[in-house]
């Protein structure tokens, strides 16, 4: 992994990272971009699961889903999130966590009409997260959709986009021999990011 000193912009760190990932056989390492996202409620309980990451920039860790699902409904209460990314055969790991917001709409809108029609199906047919009366009311909701949308274009739903994770600290994890890992956090500092080295 690069030292700081030789690449002090997080996000160019954690591209590079992410590029050895998507580089690897994909028996090795079968989704590069599946991280775990972590929410809680206004209370503090909190949930994880794993989601996967649609863009990167300065701005933020980008990812889509129903904001009526248990994700989206703790995010609009209580917009913090924590990310980790976990590349086991790289033997590293990245932490990354932030105050989240809404993608806008025309982001989402673009990201929407690249997803194979199945999946945007899908995106109206799950209430995401809800109790399911039955696998036959679900399989029927989407044949039904199929139906309405039969030659012409599957607009976004109105309950589907995408959140930005906007990172105050990102963290690099590196395994080394006797658990003597090595770490460096990046925390921003206005418009730019200080990086220490912590303990292992």
């Amino acid at each position: 992994m690069t030292a700081p000193s030789e690449l002090d912009d997080p996000i160019a760190r954690f591209n590079e990272l992410l590029r050895r990932a998507k580089d690897t056989d994909r028996s090795i390492i079968p989704e590069p971009t599946a991280m775990s996202l972590a929410t809680s409620t206004p209370e503090g309980r909190p949930s994880v699961r794993i989601v996967l990451l649609k863009h990167v920039d300065e701005s933020g860790f980008v990812f889509y889903t129903n904001y009526e699902s248990r994700k989206g409904r703790e995010l609009i209460a209580n917009p913090f999130a924590a990310l980790c990314f976990h590349w086991a055969p790289l033997e590293v790991q990245v932490r990354v966590e932030g105050a989240v917001k809404k993608v806008h709409p025309s982001e989402a809108d673009m990201y929407f009409q690249s997803r194979p029609r199945g999946s945007q199906i899908g995106a109206w047919a799950s209430k995401q997260s809800m109790p399911l009366v039955s696998e036959e009311a679900l399989l029927q909701r989407v044949a039904d959709l199929e139906k309405e949308y039969e030659g012409r274009e599957v607009p976004r739903p109105p309950h589907w986009s995408g959140f930005r994770v906007a990172p105050w600290v990102i963290e690099f994890w590196q395994n080394r021999e006797s658990r003597l890992h090595l770490r460096h956090r990046y925390a921003r500092a206005g418009s730019k990011w200080r990086v220490e080295q912590l303990n292992p």
